[in-house]
């Protein structure tokens, strides 16, 4: 059964998408040569749910940045209440409004 151990590895998940942790074989990690052991560090499944995750988000953001109102909140994306809501700036200060009369602030 010392097998059956070293075939599965630990899938990391996401809380930010509702990913749990789990083990999964060895088979369903993506090659990653920038690790250690050169395999991901979630399965393969796992990890496009989470990528797809990262590209809604940046695409909603951009939507948000450009004025354009969101169409849909992805329904998964959605904070539950008590649940602190994720930061969405992360290091850029605010840019001066511009007034009527023309001042930048």
């Amino acid at each position: 059964m010392a097998d059956e151990t070293t075939a599965l590895r630990r899938c990391i998940g996401s809380a930010r998408f509702g990913i749990e942790a789990h083990d999964a074989p060895v088979e369903d990690f993506p090659r990653q040569p920038s690790q250690k052991d050169g395999l991901g560090r979630m399965c393969r499944e796992h990890w496009n749910v989470y990528t797809a995750g990262l590209a809604r988000d940046a695409k909603a953001r951009k939507a948000v940045e450009a004025g354009d109102a969101p169409l849909a909140v992805p329904e998964d994306s959605v904070v539950s209440p008590g649940e602190p809501e994720p930061s969405r700036k992360r290091g850029r200060a605010e840019a001066p409004v511009a007034t009527a009369e023309g001042d930048a602030g």
